[in-house]
């Protein structure tokens, strides 16, 4: 139920302030708006204020929206209203009324990121995990446990690191962008600052997916490496397990976090291996074989117990000024970000697995909601830029179509014509049922997988 309700309180939201984007421009423009609808089908709730000639209407299916303008193109208009008509307003006004919506978009996602960054959100510290065999973190000679302090990108000048999170982002962005990182680190409080250089230029066809994060070495945040809970029946209480243990070794490999020990259990399906165990101060030695099972076809191990303790966590929270510039730095870089991912898509150096639809959406949305409302608004902030973003693609039936045909017109002197307008319609529609279609596939997937 959180999910459906975080879910539709999300759509009704970025919904609503893009349509009322392109009304607000409309009647700065002196355009006569006739309609606001937020949602489609049949009428739930409608009002109109005596000071205004718009009827505002809440639809049953809170999946879009629209804003329905006096356009003598749709409707005859009265010679006396003609000058109110959006096909009568000057090119300039045309532009700005469509680019309204996708650009309140993206003013609401600073406006988030920058309300998240005053009150503060909790992450987790920026403390290395053990990084997978072969990443560039683990070629650079890292082990995990490390407390990253800053981090450089290519030319740019190092930045304080905040979280885990504003690590990863700053390492993921720099192997998109084929640069070479710097990070400053430490092995605990008051220990001596060392530095690290992580080529991040040499790492082959780089995709925003999780084997990036696998590649560079960064996907999780150091955990201990902390037996939580053991089940009644497996291979952990079989073997003499018990929450709260701490496991030094495992399988003939010492453990630095909860991380690399779940990924060696995984790794040993039905091999018995010795456990080096901490237990209220005392070592001991235990004897673990985990279970067999089938994921997506591969068999891995399990031993019936929760890995892994909490992380160090921080709270990062600016200032007023610091906050909001963050948030606008936030909301550029996701959109470059986004654009770049669907550029590579189309010519085949992402995989199409990135494109996620409503399924994946609502999931996300209840997450957050069920981590509390920052986390939410978070999430808010990143599918706002998203739909702003998308809304600006240079496909017919978006916004950015409109300003295409509006490009067109300014260079030309004239408008694009009717017929090429109707094909370039339908060619618009069918692009984006085969994304949707993709995007459908790749949610179910996700859910079955």
């Amino acid at each position: 139920m959180l999910t459906v309700l975080a879910f539709v309180v999300a759509l009704g939201i970025l919904i609503a302030v893009h349509e009322y984007g392109h009304y607000r421009m409309a009647v700065a423009c002196g355009v006569k708006v006739l309609r606001f609808s937020v949602g489609f089908g049949k009428p739930l709730l409608r009002w109109q204020s005596k000071k205004s000639s718009t009827e505002f209407v809440l639809g049953a299916l809170p999946l879009g929206g629209y804003v329905r303008m006096l356009d003598e193109r749709e409707a005859p208009v009265d010679s006396d209203e003609r000058h109110l008509a959006f096909n009568r307003q000057p090119l300039r006004s045309r532009v700005a009324i469509v680019a309204a919506g996708p650009a309140a978009n993206l003013l609401l996602a600073v406006l988030l990121y920058a309300l998240v960054n005053w009150v503060g959100l909790e992450e987790p510290r920026a403390v290395l995990a053990a990084p997978a065999t072969g990443s560039v973190v683990a070629q650079a000679g890292l082990h995990g446990g490390e407390r990253v302090t800053a981090v450089q990108v290519g030319q740019e000048a190092p930045q304080d690191v905040r979280s885990f999170e504003h690590l990863r982002w700053a390492l993921t962005q720099a192997a998109l962008e084929k640069q070479d990182a710097r990070i400053t680190w430490q092995r605990a409080p008051g220990d001596g600052v060392q530095t690290t250089e992580l080529p991040l230029s040499t790492l082959p066809g780089t995709a925003l997916d999780a084997s990036l994060g696998a590649a560079i070495g960064v996907q999780v945040p150091w955990t201990p490496a902390q037996v939580e809970r053991v089940m009644d029946a497996g291979a952990a209480a079989a073997a003499g397990l018990q929450a709260g243990d701490v496991v030094t070794q495992a399988f003939g490999v010492p453990v630095v976090d909860g991380f690399q020990l779940r990924q060696l259990i995984r790794q040993h399906p039905e091999q018995a291996g010795d456990w080096t165990v901490v237990r209220g101060g005392q070592e001991m030695q235990l004897s673990v074989k985990p279970e067999a099972t089938q994921e997506q076809d591969v068999r891995i191990g399990r031993v019936g117990a929760y890995i892994g303790g909490a992380p160090e966590m921080v709270i990062v929270r600016l200032g007023a000024v610091e906050g909001l510039w963050a948030g606008v730095t936030k909301t550029w870089d996701v959109s470059v970000l986004s654009l770049k991912m669907m550029g590579r898509m189309l010519i085949g150096e992402a995989s199409l697995k990135n494109l996620s639809g409503p399924l994946t959406i609502a999931d996300y949305a209840g997450k957050s909601a069920s981590m509390g409302w920052v986390q939410y608004l978070a999430f808010l902030a990143l599918i706002s830029v998203s739909l702003g973003v998308l809304n600006l693609l240079p496909l017919p039936v978006l916004d950015g179509g409109h300003l295409m045909y509006y490009l067109w017109e300014g260079v030309t002197g004239r408008a694009i014509s009717e017929l090429w307008m109707e094909r370039l319609q339908r060619a618009g529609v069918s692009v984006l049922l085969v994304m949707m279609c993709i995007a459908f596939f790749n949610d179910i997937s996700r859910i079955l997988g």
